[in-house]
């Protein structure tokens, strides 16, 4: 049996990962392609790329509460294998009435593989250190993903950017059907009964706490700011004319440092309260997201913005290992394809309609007002909510 963690157990995870998170790399080349090539305006385009995520959220919502319940590996392998059949469809199709529909089954299907895949996480021996290496796998694909997608867009159109998508889609199906953790691997939960791994019995609550509630909240504010600002950064820089070359370059430097932040947060594990991480982090994306959307300049633009991303990455792994310590069952971390793409959903359609209405300067006006909800959520997660001593697993 494949346990989460063995090596063929990660590895079927980070790839995964990966392909469930398309939308966390893909977004500013996503968007800034349906406005170029589909000639979609900027309300369009951030709502077929919201409808995925809606998508991915239904899914999320309806598998959570079932997870410890569901055929993993088999569920995993055929939700992707879906979604690679639906972006190949829809690499054939122009109009906006069958983009919608496909951007929507696609959301669904890589929305219930990644709610598995992060549920499975979670019941890992330490869930920080697991999320943190499924994220450097992320780094690694956006870098590729950022140099590579916009040159294949230039030459061939969107079609090129819906076959990447299928083609990501179906490598994670085929590595998921040889090498996804088995279910009898995992540790089991039972009401009363103790979680293999742990060091004493907790037994699976009915419901989730408050402070569970609360991070789950400000997760999802977060992922908000996050998606609603990279939608549209690759467009601002092009319209301020930095030049589509130059915006390139950013969008790969932006991927080289999102290698940072997963290796940063394994080292201050222990050394971080995870409370602290998330009361800073929403601070510290407002104010990127307001220099980037109000930058004149090339240098300061392109310095925020390969920047941006990193914070997220950081501070959920954080959020991760904290969640899986309040709520040790992996129900609440199979929702986190939920929590991020629930505001990930509103953040496209969201910072469409800012622009196409005041402007790309509004979207950093929403970034700071989103920022203090979310800090006040993380506010009311425990003070003692720290990292497990050395010895003890997270």
């Amino acid at each position: 049996m494949i346990s989460t963690d063995s090596k063929r157990g990660r590895i079927a995870l980070s790839v995964a990962h990966c392909a469930g998170m398309l939308d966390m790399v893909a977004l500013p080349v996503w968007v800034g392609t349906l406005m170029a090539n589909y000639r979609f305006d900027p309300q369009q385009a951030g709502l077929l790329a919201t409808l995925f995520l809606i998508g991915a959220v239904v899914a999320s919502l309806l598998l959570a509460s079932r997870f410890n319940r569901l055929p993993r590996r088999p569920l995993v392998t055929l939700s992707f294998l879906t979604s690679a059949i639906g972006f190949g469809v829809a690499a054939l199709a122009s109009d906006f009435k069958t983009l919608a529909g496909l951007h929507l089954l696609c959301g669904m299907a890589a929305g219930s593989a990644l709610s598995v895949t992060h549920g499975t996480v979670a019941l890992s021996a330490n869930p920080h250190r697991l999320f943190a290496i499924i994220n450097m796998a992320l780094g690694v694909v956006a870098i590729f993903y950022l140099g590579v997608t916009p040159r294949l867009v230039a030459q061939w159109g969107g079609t090129a950017l819906f076959g990447v998508f299928s083609a990501a889609m179906a490598l994670a199906a085929l590595v998921c059907l040889f090498n996804f953790p088995h279910a009898a691997a995992l540790p089991s939960i039972a009401p009363g009964a103790a979680k293999a791994g742990r060091s004493t019995a907790v037994p699976a609550p009915a419901r989730f706490s408050a402070a569970v509630w609360f991070g789950i909240v400000g997760v999802a504010l977060v992922a908000l700011v996050q998606a609603m600002t990279t939608s549209f950064v690759e467009r601002a820089g092009i319209d301020r004319g930095f030049g589509p070359q130059a915006v390139a370059g950013v969008l790969i430097a932006l991927g080289v440092v999102n290698l940072v932040p997963a290796p940063l947060a394994v080292l201050l594990e222990r050394r971080l309260p995870a409370r602290r991480v998330l009361l800073c982090a929403p601070v510290i994306q407002a104010a990127l997201a307001m220099t980037v959307m109000n930058a004149t300049g090339f240098p300061i633009y392109a310095a925020s913005t390969a920047v941006f991303v990193a914070v997220i990455i950081f501070s959920h792994t954080f959020a991760f290992g904290l969640l899986a310590r309040l709520e040790q069952t992996g129900r609440a971390l199979a929702a986190t394809p939920a929590m991020l793409m629930i505001g990930a959903a509103i953040g496209p359609v969201l910072g469409g309609t800012l622009v196409k209405l005041h402007g790309y300067g509004a979207i950093g006006v929403a970034a700071v007002v989103l920022a203090a909800c979310a800090c006040w959520c993380f506010s009311r997660l425990p003070v003692q909510a720290t990292p497990a001593a050395p010895g003890v697993p997270a």
